[in-house]
């Protein structure tokens, strides 16, 4: 009696996939897509799933290889690459954007409203328009809803939004020469406060700690954790403390001043004479249990 081998089929290949960054606005940052299509580049312009259809959007980051620790994560995809006319009507529909903010903020001054048109968005069939304003003070646009209404032939919502997203969607350049963090690669905004400018020891009255938004800078965020580690390692000012000498003997004054960043203090000694001293030379009251923690 015969045997029966079963042979197994071999698998197909695994279709290599990619991660590509996609904006689908001009004013948005680009975010990462999932696709199979290879040769994608900057300028390129594909079909995209946005949740409740599919939109045109612009490749603005070169795709690159789903890393393994990603492969668990949820991402849009890109669907097809975009026609010619579909490019167009990409364009088309931005440029009428872009002359929405001027038709916006002109009916807005003809009614007399102290409001910024920051952006409008408006839905491929033309059948909705967003406006993004930013205003100081509460805005009764009731009047100029009926105005966008009948200029555009479309139904208008209007969202008042901050200071930082207007920055954000307005784009710039920041004092340090680069595009704006909030522009460029932020996906939410932290609270910033005085303490963090305090911790690294900024001048509170420095016009530098404001960025073009009006308030305080992000970026004073990014080194906060590390001032507030080297912080906790420091005596406080005005704390007594001793210093070791080599004779055998010790020196004792009061804390003057903090030097953060290279993890000394200024210390005034009982003689009257000033020197700054690095902390692995002082002892103060405390030094033992910050070295357990």
């Amino acid at each position: 009696m015969s045997e029966l081998i079963e042979i197994a089929e071999p698998s197909a290949p695994e279709v290599p996939q990619y991660l590509v960054g996609i904006r689908v606005r001009e004013p948005l940052m680009a975010e990462d897509y999932l696709t199979t299509e290879v040769g994608l580049h900057v300028g390129d312009f594909v079909v995209v799933d946005s949740g409740n259809g599919t939109t045109i959007g612009e490749v603005r980051r070169p795709q690159r290889p789903l890393p393994e620790f990603k492969r668990g994560r949820l991402y849009r995809r890109v669907v097809r690459r975009a026609t010619e006319a579909e490019r167009a009507e990409w364009r088309d529909l931005r440029e009428r954007e872009v002359q929405g903010v001027g038709t916006c903020q002109r009916l807005a001054r003809t009614r007399g409203l102290t409001m910024k048109i920051v952006d409008v968005e408006m839905e491929p069939s033309r059948r909705r328009v967003t406006v993004f304003f930013n205003s100081e003070e509460r805005v009764d646009f009731r009047d100029l809803v009926r105005d966008l209404a009948h200029e555009f032939h479309a139904r208008i919502e209007m969202r008042q939004i901050g200071a930082r997203d207007t920055t954000k969607l307005m784009d710039g350049i920041g004092p340090c020469g680069r595009q704006l963090c909030c522009s460029s690669h932020l996906k939410g905004f932290e609270p910033i406060s005085v303490k963090m400018a305090k911790t690294q020891d900024m001048p509170l009255t420095d016009s530098r700690l404001l960025g073009n938004c009006g308030r305080l800078k992000c970026c004073l965020l990014y080194e906060f954790s590390t001032y507030e580690e080297l912080r906790s390692r420091l005596p406080k000012v005005g704390a007594p403390c001793s210093q070791s000498c080599d004779g055998g003997g010790c020196m004792t004054g009061k804390v003057r001043a903090l030097r953060v960043l290279k993890q000394s203090v200024v210390v005034r000694f009982q003689d009257g004479t000033e020197a700054e001293v690095p902390i692995d030379q002082l002892t103060w009251e405390g030094r033992d249990h910050i070295k357990r923690s």
